[in-house]
C-alpha cells in the first residue's frame, strides 16, 4: 500500500505548489535584507532563494540574525551570474515593480497572480519565479522585460516605498494563502502530457536569439533603428505563454525562414 503523504502528493498539486515557487533576488546590497527575505520565505512555506549578483556577502552575523532561525535557506540559496542563469528552468517568471516606463507589460496585483498559481505549479517541471530588484533602484527595464508579468503591490501613494524583506513577505504570503485555497479542493489533477509543457525560460531565451536573428537576416529588423521591435515582440511571445510543442513548431519555421532567404540571395 502507497504511503498517505506519497498518496497525497499524487492527487493533489497544491501540496507541493510551495516547493515550485522560487524567489529571486537581484543586486542585493545589504546582508540584513537578504537574511530578511530568508525569514519571509520561511514563514510561508517556501525553500526555493536564488541571488543573482549579490553585492554584498550573504553569509554574515547580520544576515543570520535577521533570518530569525530561517539561516538554512541562506546556505543553500543558489548564487547565479545573471537573471538568465537563475530563470533558465521557469515557465513563468514575474517581475515585482510598477509598470515599466517606457513600454506597458501585463501587470498583476498580489492577489491576481496567487489565483493562477495552482494552475501554473500543476506540471510536474513547471517553476515560478518571482523577481524582485535591488534596493536603491529595484529592477531595470531590461530586466522586467524578461519577465512574462509585472506584479505590483498597491502601497500608500504618499509613503510607496517597501523593505525588500516586507515586498517579498507580502507575495510570500499570497502565496501561501492560495496553497491553502487549493489544499481544501484537492481535487485529482488531470495527467498532462509532454506536449503540453510550457517552454521554459531558457528555451525563450534561445527563440528570440534565433527571431532576432531571421528578422536582421531578411532586413525586417534594422538593431541601429529598433524601434523596440523585439521588446514588443517578447511581450507578444511572453503573454501567450507558448508550450514546448509550440515553440519546437515557431523554430523551424524561422529555421525554413532563414533557409529559403538563402537560397535566394544572388551568387557571386
Amino acid at each position: 500500500m502507497l504511503d498517505f503523504a506519497l498518496y497525497l502528493l499524487m492527487i493533489s498539486p497544491s501540496l507541493i505548489m510551495l516547493e515550485r515557487i522560487r524567489i529571486v533576488l537581484i543586486g542585493t546590497s545589504h546582508p540584513g535584507n537578504i537574511g530578511g527575505v530568508a525569514r519571509a520565505m520561511h514563514n510561508m512555506g517556501l525553500a526555493d532563494l536564488a541571488l543573482v549578483a549579490p553585492r554584498c556577502e550573504v553569509i554574515t552575523q547580520d544576515s543570520i540574525s535577521r533570518a530569525s532561525g530561517a539561516d538554512h535557506l541562506l546556505h543553500q540559496a543558489n548564487v547565479h551570474a545573471t537573471l538568465e542563469d537563475a530563470v533558465a528552468d521557469c515557465t513563468l517568471a514575474v517581475g515585482a515593480s510598477a509598470r515599466s516606463r517606457t513600454l506597458p507589460w501585463p501587470m498583476l496585483s498580489p492577489r491576481e497572480l496567487a489565483d493562477r498559481l495552482p494552475t501554473e505549479c500543476q506540471p510536474a517541471d513547471s517553476r515560478v519565479a518571482l523577481v524582485f530588484g535591488r534596493e536603491d533602484s529595484g529592477l531595470t527595464n531590461a530586466e522586467l522585460q524578461r519577465c512574462h508579468a509585472h506584479v505590483h503591490i498597491p502601497t500608500n501613494a504618499d509613503f510607496s516605498s517597501l523593505n525588500l524583506a516586507a515586498a517579498v513577505q507580502v507575495l510570500a504570503y499570497e502565496c501561501r494563502m492560495a496553497w491553502l485555497s487549493q489544499a481544501q479542493v484537492d481535487t485529482p489533477s488531470v495527467a498532462q502530457s509532454d506536449d503540453d509543457d510550457l517552454a521554459t525560460h531558457a528555451e525563450l531565451e534561445r527563440y528570440f536569439e534565433h527571431l532576432e536573428r531571421t528578422l536582421i537576416g531578411i532586413d525586417f529588423h534594422d538593431p541601429a533603428q529598433p524601434r523596440q521591435l523585439m521588446a514588443r515582440l517578447r511581450r507578444l511571445y511572453l503573454r501567450a505563454r507558448p508550450e514546448r510543442m509550440e515553440m519546437n513548431i515557431l523554430r523551424g519555421i524561422l529555421s525554413a525562414t532563414e533557409k529559403a532567404a538563402s537560397s535566394k540571395q544572388p551568387k557571386p
